[in-house]
C-alpha cells in the first residue's frame, strides 16, 4: 500500500485524478475529489462552508487549469459538509441520486446555521453541536444549491475520455449514497461510505446495504480509495469498514435478543479493536439504527436525541481516558496542517 500521508491540501492520484484532503477527518472535515480530461472536469462534493470550499477550489485551480470551469458537480449524499459549498462551483450540471436530492431540499444550510447559533436552547444536543462545529465553520449566509439532474441506481457519465460510474448504494449512511468509480483508473471516491481511521455513522441503514457497498468496491479491485473523511487509502480500509459493520451487527443483535435497551447495549459492547478510530461516540447512533432495523422501523432516529446521547457517551470515554486523539496529536483538530 502506498503511504499518502495525511496533510491538508491537494493530492495528485495520477491519471488526472485528484483529491483535496482535510485532516483530521472528524466532524465536518471532509474530502473532495476532482477528475479531469481534455479540458473537462468533474468535482466530487463541496465542503462544509464557503471559506473552506473557496480555499479548496483555489487549490485545485492553482495546479489544474480545467478546474477553472468545472462542468459537473456530483454530491454523494445529503450531509451538509458535502454540499453546503455548492454555490461557489457554478457547474452547469449538478448530479446526485434522487433520494439525496430530496433530502438535501429538506436540509438547507440555514437550518444548521440556526442550530449552531441557538445551541444553548437545544440542551445537551446543542452542546454536542457546538463542540463539534463552533469556531471551525462559518455556516451563515449560505445558499442552498440543489442538483439539477438525478438518477436512481446507476449512471455512467464521461469526463473527456474518462468513464465515471455513479452507483447509488443507499440507503446506508443516508437515504442515498453515491460511489464515483473510475473502472480504468481503479479509483473510487466513496463519500461517507468510507471513514478512514474513524467510526462510520449509520444514520439510515440498513447496515446490510453498507456491507454490500463494501463488497462491491472489493469486487471492483479498487486500488485508490478516496474516503469521505480521513486519509487516502486502499481496499484494506474498505475491508476494515466491512468487518466493523459485521462486528457491530452481530454484537448488537445479541444484545437486542437479550432484551437489553439500546443504551444498555452501547454500554455493554466492547470496541477495543477500534480504540484508535476517531469519533467512537457514533457507536450510539449505530446501535440505535440497528435496533430500529431489527424492529422493522424505517428511517433515521431523531438527530437531536442522538446528539445528546453521543455527548454523554463521549464524556464517559473522556473521563475514563479512553477517548482517542487524532493523528495530529490533539482533539478537535481544526484541519490547519
Amino acid at each position: 500500500m502506498k503511504s499518502w500521508g495525511f496533510n491538508k491540501g491537494l493530492y495528485d492520484l495520477g491519471a488526472d485524478c485528484y483529491a483535496w484532503i482535510q485532516p483530521d477527518g472528524t466532524w465536518g472535515f471532509r474530502n473532495s475529489g476532482l477528475i479531469t480530461d481534455s479540458n473537462e472536469s468533474l468535482l466530487v462534493d463541496t465542503l462544509y462552508d464557503l471559506p473552506k470550499t473557496q480555499e479548496m477550489l483555489d487549490g485545485y485551480r492553482k495546479v489544474i487549469p480545467s478546474a477553472n470551469n468545472i462542468g459537473t458537480l456530483v454530491n454523494t449524499h445529503s450531509n451538509g459538509d458535502h454540499y453546503f459549498g455548492n454555490q461557489l462551483v457554478h457547474a452547469p450540471r449538478i448530479i446526485s441520486s434522487r433520494t439525496c436530492a430530496e433530502e438535501m431540499a429538506k436540509r438547507p444550510p440555514s437550518n444548521r446555521a440556526k442550530q449552531l447559533r441557538d445551541w444553548r436552547e437545544l440542551g445537551d444536543a446543542g452542546v454536542f453541536i457546538n463542540e463539534n462545529l463552533s469556531g471551525k465553520f462559518d455556516l451563515e449566509n449560505i445558499d442552498l444549491v440543489l442538483p439539477n439532474e438525478v438518477f436512481e441506481k446507476m449512471l455512467t457519465i464521461h469526463v473527456g475520455r474518462k468513464t465515471v460510474e455513479l452507483h447509488n448504494v443507499g440507503p446506508a449512511h443516508t437515504g442515498g449514497d453515491t460511489l464515483a468509480w473510475l473502472p480504468k483508473e481503479k479509483v473510487v471516491y466513496t463519500g461517507d461510505i468510507i471513514f478512514s481511521n474513524a467510526h462510520p455513522i449509520v444514520w439510515d441503514g440498513p447496515v446490510s446495504n453498507w456491507i454490500k457497498a463494501c463488497d462491491q468496491m472489493i469486487s471492483w479491485g479498487a486500488e485508490i480509495v478516496v474516503p469521505g473523511h480521513g486519509p487516502i487509502c486502499d481496499l484494506d480500509a474498505v475491508r476494515a469498514t466491512k468487518h466493523y459493520l459485521e462486528y457491530l451487527t452481530l454484537n448488537t443483535r445479541k444484545r437486542f435478543d437479550a432484551q437489553m435497551t439500546e443504551d444498555e447495549a452501547v454500554s455493554d459492547m466492547c470496541f477495543d479493536e477500534y480504540r484508535h478510530w476517531l469519533d467512537p461516540e457514533r457507536v450510539v447512533v449505530n446501535v440505535h439504527c440497528l435496533y430500529r432495523e431489527f424492529k422493522g422501523i424505517k428511517g433515521a432516529p431523531d438527530s437531536l436525541e442522538m446528539s445528546a446521547k453521543m455527548l454523554h457517551y463521549r464524556n464517559k470515554l473522556k473521563s475514563a481516558n479512553l477517548y482517542p486523539i487524532s493523528s495530529c496529536g490533539h482533539e478537535n483538530c481544526n484541519g490547519q496542517h
